[in-house]
């Protein structure tokens, strides 16, 4: 095959070490000096990574036939650097080596048990060049295999060899797991998917996988497609690493990385945790609807993608909150979960959305735009401050649905605006525009229907209301009633603190506004040592909360900076926090 004139060479180099040698061969470099960068973060997770800080060495170097001679790089910044004036057609070579120990779906990972990487933590961009053909080869390790949906040119049996990319930008569209792996193959609607798994230590249960993921994937592509049936893609990768404890995805146009708790996936021998294996369902369910809705339909804002800087939308709310909400809708439209349940899910999410106070100061546009700011870099306030664009983006799209019903009679629903958008942005691959949503609805709906919307988009999306979804959901079917709780239930409710385990005392994390925690005079970081004269310990918590009776005086004794402090209050209800149960009529 020809070169391409920009050649990844990645070599899993020291398994013990954690480290990745990477080559970037570039055919012609800018003789006047050629610019080179890290991108600083990766599509879909939003938050400036500085994946450089990860380069332990780098080196340039001229290549003749028969000589290398080595270049001088110049840093510009954090994430770039320059090489030197070369001679026209001079050939060169760029030697990184990478430090790569990060479970996460984000960046790279290596030890003697498997290796994953997405391109963005270790190849270079060459500045006025990405737009090139790009060849990435990866260098055999043993008895390992590779894994990932970059299109092959010459590889072994094993998958080791070159792939190409048609330019920088779909290279790292394209993570690469290494290692050994339990494989899972279907077709849904006739077009290949499969799953591989790393990190379970039986064999998982391949035929319950393959039955659930095969009707999960076909209900999505019928979602979008309900008439043509077709993905929009030839094959599609599920890359799994299971792990002790961990929960996460990252969206790729023909794949997705997870990463889950191993006992969460069906073992052949081993008793399962149902609920672990919805989650694992869902997660599933959410990544792959983001193949249509993140992947192909897009925000004008993020094309083409600037991997240097933050990259801004008021438009998060759609893309993660509506794929929320259809991540579980999904299981239940191919039956792999029951009403009921899904019932329970709607109203633990909203559950959680009405015990925040940041909902009341913070719109779901707002939360989108400040996503790199404040949702992905949650502190103590967070809950306080701010509304998740996850969570409430679902009830969102929940109460559109309800309302678009109700309106058209049952005649409609948020399946045909979820369509349009498909037909309008993702066949089309023409970026959404900040207020291009308000077209596609009304087109979707009808003119009748521009009143509802516009209200509902600046008390829900642009305000901060709360849905008033037991009105809408009561019309439709579905029974609404306040949530049972114990009294300890309740009293915790009240209390309004978050908590963890620390050595075996209860430190704070959060104090929610408005709670008895709150006017008690606790602040994140404290520990809690007794209340009432009752040591507090993590496990002994609700046998002491029990005991509590709201009227009555309060004595509590934490510490705080090594100093310790009392406090006496009375234990006053605050305004009620309004907690739903929802079941069929």
């Amino acid at each position: 095959m020809a070169i391409p004139a920009i050649q990844y060479t990645v070599h899993a180099a020291d398994l013990d070490g954690h480290r990745y040698e990477v080559t970037l061969r570039i055919a012609n470099p800018n003789p006047a000096g050629q610019v080179l960068r890290m991108p600083a973060w990766i599509p879909g997770s939003y938050l400036i990574r500085d994946f450089s800080k990860h380069i332990e060495s780098i080196a340039a170097f001229s290549i003749t036939d028969t000589t290398e001679t080595e270049l001088q790089l110049e840093r510009i910044d954090n994430d770039s650097w320059k090489l030197p004036q070369v001679d026209l057609g001079s050939v060169v070579e760029v030697r990184t080596t990478v430090y790569a120990f990060d479970t996460s779906v984000r960046t790279a990972y290596l030890d003697s048990e498997r290796g994953f990487f997405n391109p963005s933590s270790l190849c270079l961009a060459v500045e006025g060049q990405t737009h090139l053909p790009t060849a990435l080869a990866i260098a055999p390790i043993g008895t390992w295999s590779v894994q990932t949906t970059l299109s092959r040119v010459k590889t072994d049996s094993a998958g080791f060899g070159f792939y190409l990319a048609p330019n920088y930008d779909a290279l790292l569209d394209h993570p690469v797991a290494l290692g050994h792996f339990q494989t899972i193959d279907w077709k849904s609607r006739g077009t290949a998917h499969s799953m591989v798994i790393q990190g379970c230590l039986q064999e998982v249960d391949r035929q319950r996988l393959a039955t659930d993921l095969f009707a999960i994937c076909e209900s999505i592509i019928d979602l979008f497609e309900p008439k043509t049936k077709q993905a929009p893609f030839q094959w599609y990768l599920f890359l799994v690493n299971a792990v002790l404890s961990g929960y996460g995805g990252l969206e790729h146009a023909d794949s997705t990385a997870l990463l889950c708790n191993r006992d969460h996936l069906p073992q052949q021998g081993s008793p399962l945790n149902e609920d672990g294996y919805r989650e694992f369902l869902g997660l599933c369910s959410h990544e792959y609807i983001h193949a249509w809705l993140v992947k192909r339909i897009q925000p004008k804002a993020f094309q083409p993608y600037d991997l240097q800087v933050r990259n801004h939308t008021r438009l998060l709310w759609l893309f993660e909150g509506f794929t929320s909400y259809y991540d579980d809708l999904q299981l239940l439209r191919s039956k792999r979960i029951a009403l009921q349940p899904y019932l329970d899910l709607v109203a633990k999410n909203w559950n959680m959305v009405l015990r925040g106070p940041g909902r009341h100061k913070q719109s779901v546009a707002d939360s989108s735009f400040d996503a790199w700011t404040k949702y992905y870099q949650a502190d103590e306030h967070t809950p306080n401050a701010v509304v998740s664009y996850y969570a409430k983006g679902a009830l969102i799209a929940l109460g559109l649905d309800l309302l678009i019903r109700a309106q058209t009679r049952q005649r409609k629903s948020l399946d045909n605006v979820m369509q349009l958008l498909w037909a309008a942005h993702g066949k089309t691959q023409e970026g959404l525009l900040e207020d291009g949503f308000d077209r596609i609805v009304l087109a979707a709906i009808g003119p009748d229907f521009k009143k509802p919307w516009l209200q509902f988009k600046a008390r829900f999306i642009e305000g901060t209301h709360d849905l008033p979804l037991a009105q809408w959901l009561t019309a439709q079917g579905i029974a609404v009633s306040d949530k049972k709780m114990s009294l300890l239930e309740q009293m915790k409710l009240q209390w309004a603190m978050r908590y963890s385990d620390q050595n075996g005392w209860v430190k704070v994390t959060n104090v929610l506004d408005g709670g008895i925690a709150q006017r008690a005079g606790l602040a994140p970081g404290d520990l809690i040592s007794s209340i009432n004269g009752q040591r507090l310990t993590p496990i002994r918590l609700d046998a002491v909360f029990a005991q509590l009776q709201m009227g009555t005086n309060a004595r509590l004794r934490f510490y705080r900076q090594d100093c310790e402090h009392e406090s006496q209050f009375v234990l006053e209800p605050s305004s009620p926090v309004m907690q739903y149960q929802l079941s069929a009529k």
